[in-house]
């Protein structure tokens, strides 16, 4: 009875973090970009009362005798599967439609990777986060549209350069930024006042091979992975590294639409995968599962009551 009393305790135990977990996807559905967590759990280490037999000649085996000890969290996957895109009308509202993340960097050189493109343009140019960090890009010669590998990678500005391409008019340098579009390949495309137009940069994208080892850093950010290849040996304090050298050679060919990477949306949002339906289901089970266990731990109980009072 008291193993059973235990085995009880740990399903309580565990089925109340898939609760726990169920109630962050809930709070979260209207989370721009946010990625659904979903609970999976593992059996725990079981008892061999009896160990089983091999079969000889023509004499069959006995089968084992195990009791197991109850269940464990095996893991909290993070559900990277793909959010609606919403349409905004908002030129640094920016969605990726398939794989990939957008690369932002805080105050203290430390880089993050985010699915939200909920960006805005600071007092300074840059595209920056709600919460300041600037998103990074490909800012080599505005004169190279595809930008090649030794392109170096940087924060992102949608002001007008200091130096313009070569071939523009002559009254283009003293030209004001007209409009500025971000199409599918992530091309900062700038149009001025007299008619110029050039290409300011291109956004960049960042792909790994096991996002389920991302850890969520709060306010959309992902950080804390350790990835094979070009990105190894990266700072502790940062998946990416702690300068924008450090994250070059890795991301130099990270662009929209190449390498599997997705395509790039301006003006639309990537909404949270969350599915209500779904999550409301795995609710009723798991306050099923709850209840079965509770009732566990209540029989136990009063079965270790009949047996004590046998003593009487």
């Amino acid at each position: 009875m008291i193993r059973a009393l235990n085995t009880g305790v740990t399903g309580i135990r565990q089925f109340q973090t898939n609760l726990d977990t169920i109630g962050n996807n809930l709070a979260n559905v209207n989370t721009i970009g946010f990625k659904a967590g979903r609970v999976e759990f593992a059996d725990t280490l079981n008892q061999t009362l009896r160990p089983g037999t091999p079969d000889q000649g023509t004499r069959s085996g006995t089968a084992s005798v195990q009791v197991g000890n109850g269940v464990e969290v095996a893991s909290v996957r993070n559900l990277f599967t793909q959010g609606a895109v919403s349409q905004t009308g908002v030129t640094t509202d920016l969605a990726i439609s398939g794989e990939g993340f957008f690369i932002v960097k805080n105050a203290n050189n430390e880089y993050f990777a985010s699915r939200a493109g909920d960006f805005r343009v600071d007092a300074t140019g840059f595209l920056v986060t709600d919460q300041g960090l600037r998103v990074q890009g490909f800012s080599g010669s505005p004169a190279a549209a595809d930008y090649a590998d030794a392109d170096a990678i940087g924060d992102i500005r949608l002001d007008k350069p200091a130096t313009l391409p070569a071939g523009l008019a002559a009254t283009a340098a003293t030209a004001g930024v007209q409009n500025v579009s971000i199409d599918g390949s992530g091309n900062l495309n700038m149009l001025l006042s007299d008619g110029s137009q050039f290409v300011r940069g291109k956004i960049l994208l960042q792909k790994f091979t096991n996002p389920s080892a991302l850890l969520k850093q709060g306010a959309n950010l992902y950080t804390g992975i350790t990835v094979a290849g070009p990105l190894a040996g990266t700072s502790a304090t940062s998946p990416f590294g702690s300068s924008p050298a450090g994250i070059a050679t890795a991301t130099a060919s990270a662009k929209a639409t190449t390498n599997g990477l997705g395509r790039i949306e301006s003006g639309a949002l990537e909404l949270s995968n969350v599915d209500i339906a779904r999550e409301f289901s795995n609710m009723i089970t798991t306050q099923r599962a709850f209840q079965a266990n509770a009732r566990v731990v209540t029989t136990s109980d009063s079965i270790l009551q009949e047996i004590v009072q046998l003593v009487r």
